[in-house]
């Protein structure tokens, strides 16, 4: 009586197919190879050990937050790099809402200490695609302000997010220029024109423009929520 069975490795690609007979205690592999009762069910045993150690590795890799066999791409590299030398003012603060397993979309918050928004409270989202740094990321205002360089939707005229952008840049750069904006509005480069028109012919009157929206009203026929 003879029994034949399959030994497969994991991650390999070779296949043998072994006949054992109980009576001479010998398995023959199909490529002839001679292997005793005892030595096959070692062979079996370091088999299911490779199995075990495989499984605990995946384990881990998604204890840690990684998938398995998933490949970063250039962009997310980058992007840990930029994280990991993050140098931000304390006027600013950066959130990832969606945890360590998304990176590539995240929140800054700005306070500004100076100027026309000083006591505001600012957010902006990021979304950073996968060709970073090759790509400037994608920036919107969540926060309704009245800035000549924010329009009510929450689009942002920042020049290193648009013409200038260059990929020695990093999010570290975009942050500063964003504080930028709210201690110096610029309305030589507005998506809000009227605020623009204000700061430049009445800064006075755009000043109190700025903190009524700041702390919750109207400005012309616009409602702001309160930021302050």
């Amino acid at each position: 009586m003879y029994y034949k069975f399959k030994i497969i490795p994991r991650h390999h690609k070779s296949r043998s197919i072994f006949t054992f007979s109980p009576f001479s205690r010998i398995a023959v592999s199909s490529s002839g190879f001679l292997l005793s009762w005892k030595g096959l069910v070692t062979l079996y045993e370091m088999i299911n050990l490779f199995k075990v150690k495989a499984k605990q590795k995946e384990i881990a890799e998604n204890a840690n937050g990684k998938l398995p066999g998933k490949k970063q791409s250039a962009g997310e590299l980058r992007l840990h790099k930029d994280i990991s030398e993050l140098n931000l003012p304390e006027t600013c603060s950066i959130l990832f809402q969606n945890g360590k397993d998304d990176l590539m979309n995240f929140e800054v918050t700005v306070h500004p200490d100076e100027g026309f928004y000083v006591g505001g409270t600012f957010v902006f989202t990021f979304q950073v695609s996968p060709v970073y740094p090759h790509e400037a990321p994608k920036v919107k205002c969540k926060t309704k302000v009245y800035h000549p360089n924010i329009d009510l939707e929450g689009n942002v005229c920042l020049n290193i997010l648009r013409e200038d952008w260059k990929p020695v840049l990093n999010i570290n750069t975009i942050v500063y220029g964003l504080f930028h904006l709210f201690t110096e509005p610029n309305y030589e480069d507005p998506l809000n024109r009227d605020a623009a028109d204000v700061l430049r012919d009445n800064p006075r009157l755009f000043e109190s423009n700025v903190r009524r929206a700041m702390a919750g009203g109207y400005v012309g026929n616009t409602f702001f929520p309160r930021c302050i």
